[in-house]
């Protein structure tokens, strides 16, 4: 019988010291995979291929060369200005952006002095752009030049008399622009017009007026 006991128990040792073994033998579950954060989605550059109206305000600087009799005088005149601009942007490459625009604009340029004494008023009520435009994008930013025809009213009077055109003139600008969303961008431009010589006839007395101005405004479109 003690035989017999002795035996189970050194059976019982035996099983004991192999089941690790076995268990080590046995398929084990894989470790879960480390965490890590995710990384921050990048922000998505602005599509600028499409058309946009806006609105510009801003502040015009107008100088008229008059000349009258064989006597000149540079009348110089600034005041607000302000208006309507449209336009279709065509990205050609992902920094390449070419495009047309147009704008018209209300102006407060009037300016009355003496040229070989005759009393005489300048005065240019609203002007108009037709531009190509060449950018370079970068991100959600646009800089940009730009030039084509310019339009202008342009009126001059003196003693009771007074005269009146539109003229036709260039124009040479630069701006940037910034896509707050991808709907709406904001801008700060300049621009330049040049009219040259423009003749009037008051009453029988000739007046020539070389015409320009320097604008600069700032706007916000809507990007369709």
């Amino acid at each position: 019988m003690n035989r017999l006991a002795l035996a189970g128990l050194a059976l019982t040792a035996s099983a004991a010291g192999t089941l690790p073994a076995l268990a080590a033998d046995l398929p084990q579950a894989p470790a879960p995979a480390p965490a890590y954060d995710a990384a921050p989605a990048g922000q998505h550059s602005i599509d600028w291929t499409g058309l946009y109206v806006g609105g510009q305000l801003g502040w015009a600087f107008g100088n008229f060369d008059n000349t009258t009799g064989g006597l000149s005088n540079d009348f110089s005149t600034n005041g607000v200005g302000g208006g309507v601009y449209a336009g279709y942007n065509f990205q050609v490459t992902p920094n390449i952006v070419v495009g047309l625009e147009t704008d018209f604009n209300l102006t407060d340029l009037e300016k009355s002095g003496t040229v070989g004494g005759l009393s005489l008023k300048s005065s240019s009520d609203w002007n108009a752009n037709f531009r190509g435009r060449l950018g370079y994008a970068f991100d959600r930013y646009l800089i940009y030049g730009a030039g084509g025809l310019a339009l202008a009213d342009l009126e001059a009077s003196a003693n009771g008399f007074k005269d009146s055109k539109t003229a036709l003139g260039w124009t040479l600008g630069a701006g940037a622009e910034a896509a707050v969303t991808n709907n709406i961008v904001a801008r700060f431009d300049y621009t330049y017009q040049d009219f040259g010589d423009q003749n009037f006839n008051l009453g029988g007395t000739g007046v020539n007026s070389d015409f320009n101005n320097h604008q600069v405004r700032a706007g916000i479109a809507y990007k369709f």
